[in-house]
């Protein structure tokens, strides 16, 4: 019998609950506290819980390092991507009203938030996940019945 079989289980129960969570926190970041920076720490965490509990190689698996280095690059992208949006539309820089016309409502200011925001959330993610996966390829490796 497996000893860590209730961590495996209530683990599988807590990271989808832990992700989700993280996208609440995104996606309520322009209302209330957080943000990208707090969802990106949230869904890294939920990932890295996966791999102390189900090894690093089955998180890589998961999250592949290619997929790491692009959300890195897409994140930052993103964010420097919707400024130049605006500069191209004729406003400042992450001037948002210019992304949408209804200005009564300041709608472009919420799609321009979301749009940086989740610029963010991707790049900490991705960073986060980049250093503890250069951090745990540096362990030893402990056979599964000596720990």
């Amino acid at each position: 019998m497996n000893p860590h079989l209730v961590l495996r289980v209530v683990s599988k129960l807590l990271i989808p609950l832990i992700v989700v969570f993280g996208l609440y926190v995104h996606f309520h970041g322009d209302y209330s506290p957080g943000g990208g920076f707090q969802a990106g720490v949230i869904v890294a965490a939920a990932v890295i819980l996966y791999a102390l509990i189900f090894g690093v190689d089955n998180a890589k698996r998961a999250v592949p390092t290619w997929f790491v280095k692009f959300l890195a690059a897409f994140g930052v992208l993103l964010y420097g991507g919707t400024g130049v949006a605006t500069l191209l539309l004729g406003a400042n820089f992450l001037d948002y009203d210019v992304l949408h016309p209804d200005l009564s409502h300041h709608t472009g200011q919420h799609i321009g938030i979301i749009l940086v925001e989740l610029g963010v959330l991707s790049t900490v993610f991705a960073v986060i996940m980049a250093i503890f996966y250069a951090f745990a390829g540096r362990a030893p490796d402990i056979p599964e019945g000596e720990w």
